[in-house]
């Protein structure tokens, strides 16, 4: 068995609202279903599919992080900013990447980051 891809589906209290937010880092929608509570959204080759109906099973964790690798992390960080989002600065992780982290409205997690070649020293 071979699996040809992987979407990701966030699970998100207003939809409309996520679109909103995942479109100022890039993403467009593919498809969308205001009715169901449901789009998928692109960027580049990456999809991602947000749900209103998830959020319906209280108390389930969720502590999912999503990695989005861009080409350019300085200009997708600059991107979002210039797109009304709050960001932190960049930073060089230990483990070689160029990176920041922020929440969705719905507090679901993104790392956003670029590897830098060399594991920080430490």
């Amino acid at each position: 068995m071979r699996l040809t891809r992987l979407v990701p589906m966030q699970p998100v209290a207003d939809m409309p609202a996520s679109v909103a937010f995942y479109e100022k880092l890039g993403f467009s929608v593919e498809r969308r279903h205001d009715e169901w509570g449901w789009a998928r959204m692109r960027c580049g080759d990456c999809e991602l599919m947000l749900d209103q109906s998830i959020r319906l099973h209280a108390g389930i964790p969720r502590t999912a992080v999503l990695y989005l690798y861009p080409e350019d992390v300085r200009d997708f960080h600059r991107g979002a900013r210039a797109n009304g989002l709050q960001v932190p600065a960049l930073e060089e992780t230990f483990y070689g990447m160029l990176e920041f982290r922020i929440e969705d409205p719905d507090g679901n997690r993104l790392w956003i980051g670029q590897d830098t070649g060399t594991p920080a020293e430490g």
